[in-house]
């Protein structure tokens, strides 16, 4: 039998380079190929050692032919090439905390050409171009009502806003996976829930930061949404992707299923089902939730069942992700979706393309709400970078009254942005939503959470702290006290306002809890759904001691001397 040494030769490795880097060291004086390979004499000595035989001479060099033919160099190429076009000779992206515009793409921020993203006149000023729609004055009973009846009962000015500006305490990694929704006890003032990416549900009483729960067992995948049961603040309503309606008491944990989709288990994409939008009629006893391919469903909160067969609200196969109930009309239903429309609905004659207004957007809806006071107003948020707001459900609903540009389109696995209104703001006016591109602060990246009149489309406020660096697109404001939670990556935030006086001086205590361990991203040659925030440490950097194991938890208190 023929022996033959194994071949240690590499293929050769050409370097590309811009004409303007600098060329390396090791290269001077050699031509455009570069050296030699260092393994050609040990080629040599191969074809001596290789013994011949008469009927397999020809074999053997045609397999020696092929293996030399199959070493094609290596390139490596050290060029600069754009991350938004792939296109070489220029760059783009994310550089710090500046964004540069590549230049052959519209600006980021407001998808209009002939300018850059640092220098578009919404992001110097977001009221830039914020001028009321036409709106046509219908006169028709209804609105007379409203007139008289409802408007009398606000504010016609405006109070004087308090914004949280300052973090009092937070949890760290408190969940393992990235946070999706929040929500406030409605009678605990203390109590704030949470849902994750993986389904899981959590308690913080952030008044004694130490005192929280995670229930594990609640959903298998993606909690999307959560609402407290109106006759019962005891019991939370949740829907998830894996198609589930869960019934949950926050004491002990132990959830019901009030409805599933997905009965057989995983039978493929094409039959699985996912619930996103979700709301609570307390009138009418109801809960209504919608999935992912357009459809409403209705589940009785007396006996916990589904009444009546599936309406479809929105075009078949896109996903409704919001749903929210009219606080004074509670017969009216505000939808929105994946179709690129916010739906306005009369739940009395719910049936297929009975919609009695088509809200148009540009690009996908990620959440549409009735103003919390009066109920007529409309505020959306859509991934075009547009906030639109229509003043009066009465009127002229063609067009909205106000646009405003803001930064929130994501190109990244995140938890959608949504703008929401201040339930507190008597005037409706006050909307909170996380901003996606960062500003430069003191040589950090930040991205802060904005404050804005969406009477005026003014940025009225924007916080930001210097030890979070990463995102935060869910935020909740307290129905009652002036907080503020956020919910970046992995860890929950409260935000309360700076006291302001220049008489005493007083220490602050900021506690921030550490939970679990901080996870190292490995690299992945399928990203799949896992989202680029899911493994990292919630960008709160502490001096405090960092936690060894999964189970301990440390405390770190910041004492912070602030003149009042």
């Amino acid at each position: 039998m023929m022996t033959r040494r194994r071949n240690s030769a590499f293929p050769k490795v050409v370097i590309e380079r811009d004409a303007d880097s600098e060329e390396s060291s090791s290269y001077d004086g050699e031509g455009e190929d570069g050296p030699e390979p260092e393994t050609s004499e040990e080629e040599e000595e191969e074809e001596e050692e290789v013994p011949e035989s008469e009927n397999g001479d020809k074999k053997e060099e045609t397999l020696m032919d092929a293996k030399k033919k199959s070493k094609a160099p290596i390139t490596i190429s050290l060029k600069k090439v754009c991350k938004v076009c792939k296109r070489p000779g220029h760059e783009a992206g994310f550089k710090g905390a500046t964004y540069i515009d590549c230049p052959m793409k519209p600006c980021f921020l407001c998808k209009m050409p002939g300018h850059t993203t640092v220098t578009c006149p919404h992001r110097v000023a977001s009221e830039h171009g914020v001028v009321p729609a036409p709106h046509r004055n219908t006169q028709n009973p209804v609105e007379y009502v409203f007139e008289r009846q409802l408007i009398p009962r606000i504010r016609q000015c405006k109070p004087a806003y308090v914004f949280p500006d300052q973090v009092s305490c937070a949890v760290i990694r408190y969940h393992s996976r990235r946070v999706t929704c929040l929500e406030f006890h409605p009678r605990n003032n203390n109590l704030l829930l949470s849902g994750d990416k993986k389904g899981q549900l959590g308690v913080w009483d952030f008044d004694k930061v130490s005192e929280k729960v995670v229930y594990e067992t609640i959903h298998s995948c993606i909690l999307n949404n959560m609402r407290f049961n109106p006759t019962n603040d005891g019991m939370i309503y949740s829907s998830s992707s894996d198609g589930t309606i869960s019934y949950t008491d926050l004491e002990t944990g132990i959830s019901s299923s009030l409805m599933n989709l997905n009965p057989d288990g995983w039978q493929g994409p094409s039959s699985w089902r996912m619930l996103y939008g979700m709301d609570v009629n307390a009138e009418r006893g109801l809960v209504l939730v919608a999935d992912n391919v357009g459809f409403l469903y209705l589940v009785d909160t007396r006996s916990n069942n589904e009444t009546e067969l599936a309406v479809l609200i929105h075009k078949k196969g896109s996903k409704v992700v919001g749903l929210h109930c009219n606080p004074i009309q509670p017969d009216l239903l505000l939808s929105c979706g994946n179709d690129h429309f916010a739906r306005l609905w009369d739940m009395r004659k719910l049936e297929a393309g009975g919609s009695l207004y088509d809200l148009a957007h540009k690009r996908v809806v990620n959440s549409a709400y009735f103003s919390p006071i009066s109920g007529t107003k409309i505020l959306t948020t859509a991934q075009d970078n547009r906030l639109r707001i229509w003043d009066s459900i009465y009127g002229d609903l063609d067009f909205p009254s106000r646009e405003i540009v803001h930064s929130h389109d994501f190109n990244r696995h995140l938890t959608p942005f949504r703008a929401e209104w201040d339930p507190k703001d008597s005037s409706e006016t006050l909307a909170v939503i996380g901003r996606y591109i960062s500003e430069n602060f003191n040589g950090t990246a930040l991205h802060p959470i904005d404050f804005i009149d969406t009477g005026t489309g003014q940025l009225v406020a924007e916080v930001m702290d210097p030890n979070i660096t990463t995102i935060s697109p869910v935020n909740k404001l307290h129905p009652r006290d002036d907080v503020l939670a956020s919910g970046s990556s992995r860890s929950l935030f409260i935000w309360r306002p700076k006291e302001k006086s220049d008489f005493v001086e007083k220490k602050e205590e900021r506690k921030i809890l550490l939970c679990g361990k901080a996870e190292r991203k490995k690299p992945r040659k399928n990203v799949g759904d896992e989202s680029e925030d899911d493994s990292d440490c919630g960008g709160f950097s502490s001096k405090g001691k960092r936690s060894k194991g999964s189970r301990k938890e440390v405390i770190c208190k910041s004492k912070q001397k602030v003149k009042r």
